[in-house]
């Protein structure tokens, strides 16, 4: 059943191959914790780029980490991204800004929303880049899963705003199937104390605040919000990550697995 929700996470959250059932998408949007189970594989592809931090100039990987983003996730997320920043520079009230929501035509808010967190995305991964390998790669994880674990808040404590995959999504999930989805994120968040901690708690803290802007401005969390949030999150993960092993990389350690033990190595 999970490895089933995972791989229709997958066909939706990502570009991999791994086909299309009616099966695999019921169990996905049944299962919350299958979005940040699928944030590892696609954070873990994500952050093949960050191997060669200290071999290459720092914009050398950002730049193939974008790219990397973009061939894994498509413009999926992005797209939702666009249109809650049409929304939100909408004055008028929830009906007509889901209006505009649906609209094809791309206004200054979308350009505006998906330059401003691209921008903000390229910096962080020069940032990133800039960090030991393992610290890097452990870093791009968790910003991934965090912000997969954004999305299954959104499912687990959303209010949709009409029928859609938000409503399809959130129908059936409430507060307390959050517990499984922070439990699978937990790996993650402990691979490069505090930075990667931060860096996955940012998608719950960030979804929260999202869900609570959608239902003042927008009547609801729609599946435009689930995309954005992800957007959202994976940049402001990495910011977040980057600043806090700055001022206390040298304090925490980093866990490396040695023969099948958990060994703290501090740097």
């Amino acid at each position: 059943m999970v490895l089933t929700a995972v791989r229709g996470a997958l066909g939706f959250l990502s570009q991999l191959p791994v086909g299309h059932s009616e099966q695999a998408w019921d169990a996905f949007v049944e299962t919350p914790a299958a979005f940040p189970l699928a944030g590892y594989v696609v954070g873990g592809l994500v952050a093949l780029p960050f191997l060669a931090a200290g071999l290459l100039p720092a914009p050398v990987i950002a730049a193939a980490y974008l790219g990397t983003v973009v061939l894994v996730t498509g413009v999926n997320h992005a797209d939702g991204l666009a249109d809650l920043g049409d929304a939100a520079v909408v004055h008028g009230d929830p009906a007509e800004r889901r209006d505009v929501m649906r609209d094809t035509t791309v206004g200054v808010g979308a350009v505006l929303a998906l330059g401003t967190v691209l921008l903000a995305l390229a910096l962080a991964a020069v940032a990133v880049a800039g960090l030991p390998p393992l610290v890097a790669v452990s870093l791009a994880l968790a910003a991934e899963v965090g912000a997969k674990l954004a999305m299954a808040t959104l499912a687990c404590v959303g209010r949709p705003s009409h029928e859609g995959f938000g409503s399809t999504v959130i129908d059936g999930n409430g507060p307390r199937h959050l517990v499984g989805s922070l439990a699978v994120a937990l790996p993650a968040a402990v691979i490069a104390v505090p930075a990667t901690t931060v860096a996955v708690l940012t998608g719950p803290l960030l979804a929260l605040g999202l869900s609570r802007w959608a239902d003042q401005r927008l009547g609801g969390v729609s599946g435009d919000a689930f995309g954005a949030a992800n957007e959202l999150t994976r940049a402001t993960a990495l910011h977040v990550g980057v600043a806090v092993w700055s001022l206390f990389g040298g304090i925490w350690s980093v866990p490396l697995v040695d023969w099948g033990v958990l060994a703290w190595t501090p740097w």
